[in-house]
């Protein structure tokens, strides 16, 4: 729950400034989480920094690796705020803009100084990664004998480009992205606390799309809102803002390949090209339905799973794609897609693998 800081507080001014700030506010930033307890898909990280805080067991340098949009920054913020450094002593950098040795050396030096109010100083330093050489050597001295009252809080997507001294100095964390069912439940959270609804079909879609980002999630749920006629969401719009391959595109390409019929299969993919939709996008999913038809055929245990992530039209219709001597070209169709979705970034024409792999199970 978001709480307003004046509550209590005599002006109505500063009460009313608030809630238009709050109204104005991207919604990843109105919702990010602010306690443990509001974090989604990092159960081991929050599990792991909780025990320490409680301990008392705090290190002088972490490391949160992981994409984009998982949770890293919020996470560190909560952190700093569970042992009790207040935002005078708090300090979030930039490394993507802030990334060159005098910058780090300023830092070094605001290091030395003892806290405000806190018992700590808490560095939160995001994308460093993007830190010269210079810099993280000397960051790395800071890192080898850091003052009693620092922290830092070390943030990258690309750990693979620290050094290995830097990182041999931190707790390494490593955020996982959130599967689309994580990212579902926090779409869900949000909607209603705007007072929208929507249906599975659509938070599915904006999942897919959000490639394992919170953040992305939010930022596609905010276009939709501002396009959506009422306050339910439906699958066309999700479609029209983000210009995602419309679904009967998709059902009728998986129909047509099943069903033996290439030429209506690509046709309908060339239909799709033309309409300007990421073909990327078109054949991720397209893997989806059929991985779903493959897990309906196979293992029937698991619709309950499914049906919780889909809706009843979807399921009816990939029930429909399971049924009969279908069933049986799931495996091999799902391989050949696959390979070719793995094949798109590589061709100078999009739609070839795709059409290559179409042939190829009609013969």
């Amino acid at each position: 729950m978001l709480l307003c800081p004046f509550f209590g507080v005599g002006s109505v001014a500063l009460r009313m400034l608030y809630f238009l700030h709050m109204a104005s506010m991207s919604l990843y930033r109105k919702y990010r989480p602010t306690s443990w307890k509001e974090v989604i898909g990092q159960t081991q990280v929050v599990r792991v920094l909780e025990r320490a805080v409680k301990d008392a067991h705090i290190s002088h340098a972490y490391l949160f690796e992981g994409s984009r949009g998982t949770g890293k920054t919020s996470v560190a913020r909560i952190f700093t705020q569970a042992i009790g450094t207040t935002g005078s002593d708090l300090y979030e950098i930039d490394a993507a803009s802030n990334n060159g040795v005098d910058d780090v050396r300023d830092l070094r030096d605001g290091v030395r100084t003892l806290p405000f109010n806190s018992k700590y100083k808490v560095y939160i330093i995001d994308e460093v990664h993007m830190l010269s050489k210079a810099a993280f050597n000397a960051l790395l001295k800071t890192l080898e004998e850091p003052p009693a009252h620092a922290i830092f809080i070390l943030a990258t997507t690309e750990v693979y480009k620290l050094p290995e001294t830097v990182v041999s100095r931190c707790q390494v964390f490593k955020f996982h992205r959130p599967s689309e069912e994580d990212i579902c439940i926090n779409l869900k959270n949000v909607l209603k606390n705007e007072g929208y609804e929507a249906d599975k079909g659509s938070l599915a879609l904006i999942a897919i799309l959000a490639e394992g980002s919170f953040r992305d999630a939010l930022t596609i749920l905010e276009k939709v809102l501002g396009v959506s006629k009422d306050k339910n969401i439906e699958v066309s719009e999700v479609e029209a803002v983000t210009g995602a391959p419309r679904s009967d595109l998709v059902e009728k390409f998986i129909r047509a390949i099943l069903g033996g019929e290439k030429d209506v299969a690509l046709l309908t993919l060339d239909k799709a090209n033309k309409s300007g939709v990421d073909i990327k996008m078109f054949t991720k999913l397209v893997l989806r339905n059929l991985r779903y038809s493959m897990l309906i055929a196979l293992a029937p245990d698991m619709i309950e799973d499914i049906k919780n992530q889909i809706s009843e039209p979807e399921l009816k219709y990939l029930k429909e794609l399971s049924a009969g001597d279908r069933a049986k070209k799931l495996p091999n169709t799902l391989r050949a897609f696959l390979s070719a979705y793995n094949d798109i970034g590589y061709s100078y024409i999009t739609t070839l693998p795709l059409e290559l792999a179409v042939i190829e199970l009609s013969a």
